[in-house]
């Protein structure tokens, strides 16, 4: 099983690669040296940006408010090499009371491979769990909830018909029977 721990980590982001609609997206945690890169879906960050920013609210917020967030703010690219431990199969979001920290936590889980037998239980090989373990103070998670929802909005517009993203050339929309808008 690998872990990775960050109490705190210097950086924390989330970001992608590649051009709308094709783009990979990363969780990024940087301490010192160490350098840790997971991929995971746009609605799974989108979801951890969102509950983040819920639980901040309920916890009154960052300590200085939104002037605290700005000095976390960073809209750097991610740091190379963007090399992928593990696909995030599940994130997890806490509150620790005693420290006042956001702790997050990005899994991945053990999952039989798509080309194992699923009646031949020796045959199967699961992979190692992978675990990237991050604390943050609520100003670094305002700060992390803020770019994180920039980035999701940055990809394609929506389709006013259907909510569907919209490429460039438009796309076959199911509210028009599938005429191209």
């Amino acid at each position: 099983m690998s872990v990775f721990e960050f109490d705190p980590p210097e950086r924390f982001v989330a970001g992608t690669v590649g051009p709308p609609g094709q783009r990979t997206f990363f969780l990024q945690a940087r301490a010192g040296r160490r350098l840790v890169s997971v991929s995971c879906e746009k609605e799974q960050l989108g979801i951890l940006a969102d509950r983040l920013l819920d639980i901040l609210d309920e916890r009154g917020g960052a300590a200085g408010g939104d002037a605290a967030a700005a000095a976390y703010s960073d809209d750097a690219p991610l740091d190379t090499p963007i090399e992928d431990e593990f696909r995030v199969t599940t994130l997890s979001l806490g509150w620790d009371p005693d420290r006042n920290v956001v702790l997050i936590e990005a899994l991945r889980d053990a999952e039989p491979s798509a080309d194992a037998d699923p009646e031949d239980e020796d045959a199967i090989e699961l992979p190692p769990l992978g675990v990237v373990r991050v604390t943050l103070p609520p100003a670094q998670a305002r700060a992390f909830a803020r770019r994180t929802r920039a980035l999701i909005s940055a990809g394609r517009p929506p389709c006013p018909f259907c909510g569907g993203p919209l490429d460039p050339t438009g796309h076959v929309c199911p509210r028009a029977n599938g005429y191209r808008r």
